[in-house]
């Protein structure tokens, strides 16, 4: 079911670890006439391009206090405790992340610290379509609330109860109905009913995303890039067949431009796991989006743990489950990962949803160089120094021969003129 390499060499790690290709239509010119609607029009762009685009009317660009309220008090009480579950788990671990500042003496009177300030403006993008991501909000809306953002942003064209709920509970200040790449030029611009505001969150489409870059590139702030969502899992004898056949389906189930990774030590593993897979995709309401996916994915049989550990690095994914002995011991060999899930009973589900930690993760090799969203994510660590006198009597004629050396006279001379003068 998933396409099989049987000890594929070393030298072809690389190139086994690239993810299907996304869609190379040109996007910079539509996602520019966007911004430049948006930039002129205002308002009534985000009218006219939702309903060109979603052929939707909207009159009013944000919902009202009593629209929110009544559809957030559709969602039923068992949802409503199991979003105040992942509420309170997912806030636990993002308050554990506060910043601490030490003030260190880096020399005699030189003392240097740093301190974290909340960025003031954040947006968030919500995609509509078949998923309504109501957990991604808890991800990002629960951090911008401990960091201390004043204005939280929510765009969405989704309409599930459970969006205005959590919305609620994660203090966004608006909410717009418009998506799509009009909704990020809004927050990126600004208009009449949309703040603008100083970074953008969110997952979206190749739109949405190629939105962001170019807000990117205007000077708004985004979390990462973006690219479709992946999982990979390592599996050793101590793995169970079924559990990584639903992790992977899991995955899969997102749509056709996911891609899973199997890597294990045994080919009569994969075998096993391709069976379950068979077997659990006709269970699946979205099961021809998890099929196309499959078609974009790999099972890879490797010699030993050593070529395990090599590959998972190259590949760099998203989410990492080591269904393995030792897990713990093997993650302390992986430098390149958005996220690891440790052991038979951790699965990728449990991070997407409540366990506590964040889903908003590095894709398509990212995370060979960007971490997953976290509190530092919303916040701006601002440097501060003193010196004292005797200090600067210390520090000064390093800094005036190196100000002298690259010609910068006034550097040198802001040190000397106080080295001369007593106050």
């Amino acid at each position: 079911m998933i396409p099989f390499i049987k000890y594929p060499s070393v030298d072809t790690f690389a190139q086994i670890c690239q993810r299907p290709s996304l869609d190379a239509q040109s996007l910079d010119e539509i996602i520019e006439g966007i911004f430049t609607h948006v930039e002129t029009q205002q308002d009534q762009a985000l009218r006219d391009l939702t309903l060109k685009f979603e052929k939707r009317e909207i009159q009013e660009i944000l919902y009202t206090e009593q629209e929110i309220n009544e559809l957030a008090n559709q969602v039923p009480e068992s949802l409503e405790k199991a979003i105040q579950q992942a509420y309170a788990n997912i806030h636990t671990f993002h308050e554990s992340q506060q910043f601490v500042s030490h003030k260190i003496e880096t020399s005699p009177g030189v003392i240097c610290w740093q301190k974290a300030s909340p960025i003031e403006k954040v947006g968030i993008y919500i995609p509509g379509g078949t998923a309504p991501l109501f957990s991604t909000i808890l991800m990002l809306a629960i951090p911008a609330q401990i960091a201390g953002c004043k204005e939280i942003v929510l765009c969405t064209p989704a309409v599930h109860p459970a969006i205005f709920y959590t919305a609620q509970l994660c203090g966004v200040t608006k909410m717009a109905k418009v998506g799509g790449a009009q909704a990020v030029a809004a927050m990126a611009l600004g208009t009449e009913s949309v703040p603008k505001v100083y970074k953008i969150f969110g997952p979206g489409n190749q739109y949405v995303t190629a939105a962001k870059m170019f807000a990117n590139h205007k000077g708004i702030a985004i979390d990462m890039p973006a690219g479709p969502s992946e999982v990979a899992v390592y599996a050793d004898s101590d793995a169970n067949p079924a559990y990584v056949a639903a992790d992977l389906l899991s995955q899969a189930e997102h749509g056709i431009d996911s891609q899973v990774f199997l890597v294990a030590l045994e080919e009569s593993f994969i075998e096993k796991t391709q069976a379950e897979l068979e077997k659990q995709i006709e269970l699946l309401d979205r099961k021809d989006l998890a099929l196309q996916a499959l078609i974009n994915s790999k099972a890879i049989l490797v010699k030993d743990r050593n070529e395990a550990i090599q590959l998972l690095n190259e590949y760099a994914a998203e989410h990492l489950i080591l269904a393995c002995n030792q897990p713990e011991e093997f993650a302390g060999h992986i430098v390149n990962a958005g996220s690891i899930f440790l052991g038979n009973f951790t699965p990728e589900a449990a991070g997407d949803y409540a366990s506590g930690t964040n889903h908003t993760l590095p894709t398509n090799g990212f995370a060979k160089a960007y971490s997953g969203v976290n509190l530092a994510s919303f916040q701006k660590k601002i440097t501060l120094q003193s010196i004292s006198q005797a200090g600067l009597e210390i520090l000064g004629q390093s800094i005036m021969d190196m100000a002298e050396a690259e010609s910068l006279q006034a550097h040198a001379n802001a040190v000397a003129i106080r080295l001369n003068t007593r106050l």
